[in-house]
């Protein structure tokens, strides 16, 4: 009889409607490789972008992750507001995908540029100093 009525019971929490809204949105996906692949994109265009534009890599770094989370959020959100189907699973995606844009955008700077006191990874501002 226990066994029956634990049967009974698995049988119900597998049977339940959140479970079938799972495999709605699987981690696997094409859409999650879209995701990824633009979101890695973005952070490699924007990081070749940040290193133009800074000459520590540091804030380079963070100006392109600002950017590609930005844009990965904004897509979430007017997903949200109706203009899709909003995922957190989306935006994980996004966030994978920029860390990966961003690995390679900074490998390829150290091999081109390489490491030197010209291009540091953080460049504190220098003090004002007056008399």
């Amino acid at each position: 009889m226990v066994k029956a009525r634990c049967a009974a019971l698995a049988l119900l929490i597998v049977s339940t409607p959140a479970t079938a809204r799972a495999d709605d949105d699987p981690w696997i996906a094409g859409d999650k490789a879209a995701h990824f692949g633009v979101s890695a994109g973005i952070g490699a265009g924007s990081y070749a972008l940040g290193a133009a534009i800074f000459d520590a890599r540091g804030h380079a770094l963070i100006f392109a992750g600002a950017v590609t989370l930005t844009a990965g959020g904004v897509k979430e959100l007017a997903d949200l507001a109706g203009a899709g189907v909003p995922s957190w699973k989306d935006f994980a995606w996004d966030a994978i995908g920029a860390v990966t844009g961003l690995a390679i955008a900074w490998s390829v700077d150290l091999l081109v540029r390489g490491v030197s006191d010209e291009h540091p990874l953080f460049r504190l501002p220098r003090p004002v100093v007056s008399f």
